[in-house]
């Protein structure tokens, strides 16, 4: 056999690069830049400056003087990754302003050309995404130091004061958390390919622990990031163009279409990391128009192109779970249920977080003298447009239903 040469470390490796998953970061972009070349100083100055401009009403009206820019200086994956994400940051800030009922229904030529340009390039839609605001959007204040969030910032960020980098940052940290988990996964397919139960019973348990790490980070989110300022200020910079009632036809990228787009904001669901793994624990959700499963092959399409080609790779591995049931042994199927059990919890607390940061505030009115919406059109509105509640209940509810017993 050819590929017998390869080492089952080196194998595994080969496939991480493959498809752009970093050793020690998993899916998030390692050592993101931080400036963009002197050309696009223009456009630097505004996204680093959105709070100040939106707060002074000038956002709108130094959006509208930039210069039409070319991105063919934008050379390098991280680099048009760090233009990308900038570029998002002034739309979502154009589109919203003030995030009150004045919105914005066209994204004018000078910002929607060379945006919706970068997108094609790097694969991304022309929307702030989830491989912007938290994989592409972090560095480290020293750079010897660790990766914690006391060592950590974002590079952008919105009115609201520290909650987009709390909200930003611990997804981000959920993500490293959970990225041995991703490391782990070629190791399970060759386990299954070879017959290896204990390698295979290792690597289960590897991603068991990886997901216990990751809820533990998630909890941070209670101490860093408060409800109220989520709800009623950041979320309205993640909100998209999909099913949203403010931007019903969608947005128009003048210069690019001649119809407004239909865009989702950033969402959990645009994560690579529990979608690989409901692909690998073979957790099948309800299908349908409008289902779960739906919408998650449809965040398939905010994600960079190669995690998309990672997921559509696992897709055709071998059945892990048809694997262990057929092996009937005890101690795989522990292993088994421990990774379900890791992936139910996370999404147990999930829906905790929702009802924290998005139920229970849309109930109440602001106390600063902000105009509230209708709870009944918010209250279950996620920032990717979706009845967030009904449909983390339902993930959770397959998830569970994917427990191994037998007699």
């Amino acid at each position: 056999m050819a590929h017998s040469k390869i080492s089952p470390i080196e194998g595994s490796r080969r496939i991480l690069e493959d498809y752009h998953i970093d050793e020690d970061v998993g899916f998030a972009l390692p050592h993101p830049l931080v400036d963009l070349p002197d050309a696009y100083s223009p456009w630097t100055l505004v996204a680093r400056n959105l709070p100040m401009l939106i707060e002074n009403g000038q956002l709108r009206e130094e959006v509208e003087k930039l210069p039409t820019l070319q991105t063919d200086g934008l050379r390098g994956h991280r680099l048009q990754r760090l233009a990308h994400l900038a570029l998002g940051y002034i739309t979502m800030a154009y589109v919203w302003n003030r995030g009150d009922d004045d919105v914005r229904k066209v994204l004018p030529r000078n910002i929607a050309i060379p945006y919706c340009e970068l997108s094609e390039k790097l694969g991304l839609p022309p929307i702030l995404c989830y491989a912007d605001c938290v994989l592409a959007n972090w560095k480290k204040k020293d750079p010897n130091g660790p990766m914690t969030y006391e060592n950590m910032d974002i590079l952008f960020s919105f009115p609201g004061g520290d909650c987009d980098k709390g909200f930003f940052l611990v997804s981000l940290l959920v993500e490293i958390a959970a990225s041995p988990a991703i490391k782990a996964i070629p190791t399970v397919s060759s386990a299954i390919e070879h017959q290896d139960l204990k390698a295979l019973e290792k690597a289960l348990c590897d991603i068991a622990t990886s997901l216990e790490q990751a809820k533990d980070i998630f909890k941070r989110m209670h101490d860093i990031v408060d409800p109220d300022t989520f709800f009623h200020v950041l979320r309205i910079y993640l909100s998209g163009w999909k099913g949203n009632p403010k931007l019903p036809e969608g947005l128009l990228y003048e210069g690019v279409w001649d119809t407004p787009k239909k865009f989702s904001g950033g969402s959990a669901g645009q994560s690579s990391i529990f979608q690989s793994l409901d692909v690998l624990l073979g957790i099948q959700h309800n299908t349908g128009e409008g289902s779960p499963a739906e919408f998650l092959q449809e965040m398939r399409d905010y994600m960079p192109p190669a995690h998309r080609n990672f997921l559509f790779s696992l897709e055709s591995a071998p059945p892990v779970r048809e694997f262990v049931i057929s092996r009937r042994n005890e101690n795989l199927k522990k292993a088994y249920n421990d990774c379900v059990n890791g992936l139910v919890s996370v999404r147990k607390f999930h829906l905790a977080i929702v009802h924290t940061y998005i139920v229970k505030p849309s109930r109440q009115k602001p106390t600063d003298g902000r105009k509230s919406e209708e709870p009944s059109n918010v209250e279950n509105r996620g920032t990717g447009g979706t009845d967030v509640t009904n449909f983390l209940k339902s993930v959770k509810d397959t998830t569970e239903k994917a427990f191994l017993s037998w007699p």
